[in-house]
């Protein structure tokens, strides 16, 4: 089983067909204007909808493959959080979903009910969860916090900025008797997924379980990647879990977090990698790296996924999406690691192609 090295750093769609199960991409999400011609004449419009984690990534992906490889690909991505994502794509009212988190449990048994077939997703990139913060008391110092100190501000134990727990590693910062607000995903979520999985893991404390939504001990909710940002950027005194990219594109302060080795790890893509460095990935690719053992990785990792169903109506609306998929794997790295994603290695990108043989149209 290969393993997961640490990279350098408009028109209603076809979709697939069975006999009972909706015809995906038959939605508003891909109407509207008539979009270009491709260069032998015909016009394809991809629908896809799901994790607001890689959306900078997938938006920047499709609208370079747009103007640099073929004008004619229209690709319209909705980032509407993995779990609306996967609704969708169970509904069949995309070409294609998105998650930060393996279709598995009642949803899995949905699409195998509707399609009698097995999904197929496939790993895009990686990237790391972190902890964002606006704290004007330690602006352009760094924040160290320990696993008891950001276990107990999620499970809402500790509700201060001056709370012992997190004073004892941050000697010499100016921590004010400020409350927390801890800022959290109110929709169904594949970051929420990655973040809980490692609370789960990590913190004893910890009892809401893990799912793309639980219910959260205490803070305040936003909705996708962008609303937890914005509520950490409104509030000072808020923390608050978002991807790595939005994290840095805002220019928030994330902290740094002791790992299962005890290490303080400042968040990075080269952190992020290290999470998933030497890991035996499973053969539907639904790897999950709960707490890195790694004791140079970034605590909080996880990969996105793109599912594609196993079989379309229209063999070139297919032929072009995975023609998509396939330049966004190889000659969209350089965008991947501008972004500060993690681009899948040479021997995960060989498997997801030998997976994509297996799609029928």
């Amino acid at each position: 089983m290969a393993t997961l090295l640490a990279a350098s750093m408009g028109v209603a769609a076809c979709g697939p067909r069975t006999a009972e199960a909706p015809v995906p991409g038959d939605t508003a999400a891909g109407t509207g204007d008539a979009p270009a011609q491709t260069g032998d004449g015909q016009t394809v419009a991809i629908s896809g909808a799901g994790a607001t984690f890689p959306a900078p990534l997938y938006q920047r992906w499709f609208d370079a493959y747009n103007r640099e490889v073929d004008s004619g690909v229209q690709i319209s991505y909705q980032s509407v959080g993995s779990g609306a994502g996967l609704e969708q794509y169970i509904n069949g009212t995309v070409d294609f979903g998105a998650s930060d988190a393996p279709i598995e449990g009642d949803r899995l048994e949905s699409f195998r009910q509707q399609y009698n077939a097995e999904p197929i997703q496939v790993p895009m990139a990686g990237g790391a969860v972190v902890l964002a913060y606006n704290l004007p008391e330690v602006e352009g110092e760094e924040l160290r916090l320990s696993r008891e100190a950001y276990c107990g501000i999620a499970t809402g134990e500790i509700t201060q900025w001056n709370d012992p727990a997190i004073v004892a590693e941050n000697e010499g910062l100016d921590l004010p008797d400020r409350d927390i607000v801890f800022a959290h995903r109110s929709d169904g979520s594949g970051t929420t997924f990655i973040f809980v999985n490692h609370l789960d893991s990590a913190c004893p404390n910890w009892q809401a379980g893990v799912g793309t939504s639980v219910d959260w001990p205490t803070g305040q909710g936003g909705q996708g990647n962008e609303g937890v940002t914005a509520l950490i950027q409104q509030n000072e005194g808020a923390i608050g879990y978002v991807e790595y990219a939005y994290a840095k594109l805002n220019d928030i302060p994330m902290a740094t977090l002791e790992n299962a080795s005890g290490n303080f790890i400042e968040p990075s893509p080269e952190a992020a990698a290290a999470a998933f460095e030497d890991v035996e990935i499973p053969e539907d690719f639904g790897l999950l790296v709960p707490d890195p053992e790694n004791d140079q990785a970034f605590p909080i990792a996880g990969l996105t996924w793109i599912l594609v169903y196993p079989e379309y109506d229209d063999p070139q609306r297919w032929q072009t999406l995975r023609n998509v998929l396939e330049w966004a794997l190889t000659d969209g790295r350089d965008i991947t690691a501008e972004l500060d994603y993690v681009p899948m290695p040479d021997s995960v990108v060989q498997r997801i192609q030998e997976r994509l043989d297996e799609v029928q149209a």
